[in-house]
């Protein structure tokens, strides 16, 4: 059984995403701010519009389809888990790839315990974006903010930097709104027929990526 100990009780933001694929939080002052994703992915949309040209729209289109709904069973599935619910072969709209990804993970995830927040709305005026965390709790002991990702192949550190600056900033975001630090971060990888990745990394290290990756969107 996981265990939650949340420290306060935080506002679920609504959001809004756009035809282009931006999304947008609306706090509870009014203020409205773009997404983590919509951020840093800021810099990623000229080569996927080369990937687009370069395969067609056809393929593109499904490739994109198949990768989201596996992404999204594995990460519901994990939420469920780490929620303490059961008979989880039994929960409906789950393919089948992303099931057998998520029983990959269950050994990693059994690492996780005293959890403070899954799924849960974080957001920053300072760094001027909004987000919603997959979970922060401890990991091996350690408190980390723990992002779950799905890949269809083996990926190196070096290919995921833009997610060393997503769990960065969700950690600067813990730190704003509840005033205590998080140096570690973890990535958890399912990865189609193979074993899958463990990444961890320490939230220092990614600050100036994460500023970087702001300023190139806010000059675009």
């Amino acid at each position: 059984m996981f265990n939650y100990c949340p420290p306060k009780v935080l506002a679920d933001l609504k959001s809004e995403t756009f035809p282009d694929g931006k999304r947008y939080y609306t706090l509870e002052d009014g203020t409205r701010l773009p997404s983590v994703t919509t951020v840093l992915g800021a810099q990623k949309k000229e080569a996927i519009m080369k990937w687009r040209k370069r395969v067609g729209e056809e393929e593109a289109n499904r490739v994109s389809k198949k990768a989201t709904s596996r992404g999204t069973g594995v990460h519901t599935l994990c939420e469920y888990y780490l929620n303490n619910e059961t008979n989880l072969s039994q929960k409906e709209g789950i393919r089948p790839d992303a099931f057998e990804m998520f029983v990959s993970l269950k050994p990693l995830l059994n690492r996780i315990n005293n959890i403070h927040y899954q799924e849960a709305a974080l957001w920053s005026k300072q760094l001027g974006m909004a987000g919603r965390v997959d979970c922060i709790g401890e990991f091996d002991g350690e408190l980390s903010v723990i992002d779950f990702k799905t890949s269809k192949r083996i990926k190196t550190s070096e290919d995921i930097e833009d997610y060393y600056w997503q769990t960065t900033a969700y950690a600067l975001m813990y730190e704003e709104l509840i005033g205590i630090t998080i140096n570690n971060l973890v990535i958890i990888m399912a990865v189609e027929d193979s074993e899958p990745l463990l990444f961890k990394q320490q939230t220092k290290d990614h600050i100036d990526g994460l500023v970087k990756a702001i300023q190139f969107y806010k000059g675009k």
